[in-house]
């Protein structure tokens, strides 16, 4: 099993498929600390001259009508559904000087949103680099070659889909790690880290840890989609039909449904927990109809337990498939 392992390993690093996909996630990768650089770069001196205007304008507004606007704020506050903020944050009272400046980025505020979009990236490069991986044998018949070689089937597929995962994951590694440390070297000259505490650290280990994990298991997946499907062109015909059709449309349109897809769980286990709204209305004594957002919480659990039962599922349907199925 270890030497099938190490012939499927040096199989996937000779894909052309596969360097294309790193590179370019690299180059994203790299994108996302360029972006990250000039939106923490501090107002140039017109800009914050400028503002001074409009705050010195704002001032002399407030001392004509505040008092007014207060009332009118506070009104408003007590008329608010509920739940609603306190009332210094609804109406927060004369203008500022930090109001009409540009906020520092913070490090520890940043950092998981980029993990969970490098996470896409991330996982996208591996499912599609998986079932290229597996499905290009099925399309060339070189499946029926490599059989006559090693006939025990299971562990020729056990040995595909461990390589894919094995092959990954390192790149995974890599890619977080460089994400990280960009980022935080950005912020710490161009932001806010003081609050970076051996804590938030440990957070954000736990997060790339899991984006390293689910890179894995994407390229695992990849690799059964791929041969289920023996074709890499319909393994992405049927990710894409799916993002599209249920998470686009359907979960758009029935946002009860947002706990059982895929995208849903796989923030909540990245992210340790997230957070979606569902609309809730209601009819009112005079017959007024009206929605408002309600905010649910979606737990790690949750989603650890459902992307487990997805992946196992579509790993032993492969198992089974290939077990039975003729190659040709």
């Amino acid at each position: 099993m270890i030497r099938l392992t190490g012939v499927e390993l040096r199989r996937l690093m000779s894909r052309r498929l596969a360097v294309i996909g790193v590179a370019a996630v690299l180059i994203i990768t790299a994108f996302l600390l360029f972006a990250t650089w000039r939106d923490s770069r501090p107002l140039s001196a017109a800009e914050q001259q400028q503002n001074q205007v409009y705050f010195e304008q704002a001032q002399k507004d407030w001392e004509l009508h505040g008092e007014q606007y207060q009332k009118d704020c506070e009104a408003s506050y007590a008329s608010a559904p509920e739940p609603k903020p306190a009332l210094k944050d609804f109406c927060p009272g004369p203008p500022t000087i930090e109001q009409y400046g540009k906020p520092k980025n913070v490090f520890s505020e940043l950092m998981p949103t980029m993990l969970q979009g490098l996470s896409y990236l991330l996982v996208a490069m591996a499912f599609l680099i998986g079932a290229s991986f597996v499905g290009a044998e099925f399309s060339s018949g070189a499946i029926g070659n490599w059989l006559t070689f090693e006939p025990r089937r299971m562990r020729v597929y056990a040995s595909k889909l461990t390589g894919a995962a094995i092959g990954l994951a390192p790149v995974a590694v890599v890619l977080t790690g460089i994400l990280v440390l960009g980022t935080y070297l950005i912020i710490d000259k161009l932001g806010i880290t003081a609050g970076t505490t051996g804590k938030v650290w440990g957070n954000l280990a736990e997060t790339s840890g899991r984006v390293v994990l689910m890179t894995a298991v994407g390229a695992a997946i990849g690799g059964a989609v791929g041969l289920l499907l023996r074709h890499t062109a319909a393994a992405i015909g049927v990710v894409m039909a799916y993002v599209v059709l249920v998470e686009g449309v359907f979960g758009g349109f029935l946002t009860q449904v947002q706990p059982w897809l895929i995208r849903l769980n796989f923030d909540a286990f990245v992210l340790h927990g997230t957070s979606y709204y569902v609309e809730k209305c209601t009819t009112g004594q005079d017959g007024s109809y009206s929605c408002n957002s309600v905010e649910k919480h979606l737990s790690f659990e949750h989603g650890a337990w459902y992307l487990s039962i997805g992946a196992v599922i579509v790993i032993a349907l492969g198992a089974l498939v290939f077990r039975r199925r003729d190659v040709n």
